[in-house]
């Protein structure tokens, strides 16, 4: 018997982000993206008529701080989870939603990859039920809520041009070509492709072909916010 789907509801102040949000629930397998709220209030409301599992939640709305709501929901006894979604990088900050039992921790902007492997440790975390044999198995369930390492690059590709590639793409609106991109980078041209296909592999930028009078479409890169739309999250 498979397990129930886990039902989400977005907590964020930005209709774009919200709803890239939710598109990128709707596309693990057993989740659902219930709803998104774009204030405390609303969220309140919602949680009072309807059952939500977890909550990816912002931390700065209009009506008030994230972690005091979800303070007040462990207060109240609420079972709902939280996973904090912010831009938020005070370490404080991050020590007290662990103390607030905050099961994930994502820090915007961010590709669709990293929300699915929080979502699906927590599917993993979730799904263990029953009583432990042993420190063994209570290690086994707290380690799925544990972030992994960060993928290794793929051959020939280094950390540092791909931050140098990615902060290009970030700050050119209107989008890039590999030849501008390797202009501005100091690299050749087809080293410059290979970082831009990377970054739009792992969902962090979007290539589009342009066609202009003769000859064959030249492609633009653009970065993606999270979620997949080109705006700031």
């Amino acid at each position: 018997m498979s397990a129930p789907e886990v039902r989400v509801l977005i907590v964020e102040d930005d209709p774009v982000a919200a709803d890239a949000h939710a598109l990128y629930v709707g596309r693990v397998p057993g989740f659902t993206a219930v709803g998104t709220v774009h204030s405390l209030a609303e969220a309140t409301r919602t949680l009072d008529r309807t059952r939500v599992d977890l909550l990816l939640l912002d931390l700065t709305l209009p009506d008030g701080h994230g972690l005091r709501f979800a303070r007040g929901l462990r207060a109240a006894g609420h079972p709902v989870d939280v996973i904090v979604v912010t831009s938020a990088r005070d370490l404080a900050v991050v020590r007290e939603s662990v103390s607030l039992g905050v099961v994930q921790y994502v820090l915007k902007p961010f590709a669709f990859p990293t929300l699915r492997e929080r979502l699906l440790r927590y599917a993993e975390f979730r799904a263990a039920a029953g009583e432990a044999a042993g420190q063994d198995d209570v290690d086994r369930a707290m380690a799925a809520l544990r972030a992994p390492r960060p993928a290794a690059l793929p051959k020939g590709l280094s950390a540092p041009t791909l931050d140098r590639v990615a902060a290009l793409l970030r700050a050119a609106p209107e989008g890039l070509t590999a030849a501008a991109a390797a202009e501005a980078a100091g690299t050749s041209r087809i080293t410059a492709r290979r970082y831009l296909e990377h970054l739009v592999d792992t969902g962090r930028a979007d290539r589009t072909p342009r066609y202009g009078q003769v000859g064959r479409p030249e492609l633009h890169y653009r970065w993606l916010a999270a979620g997949g739309s080109v705006s700031k999250v």
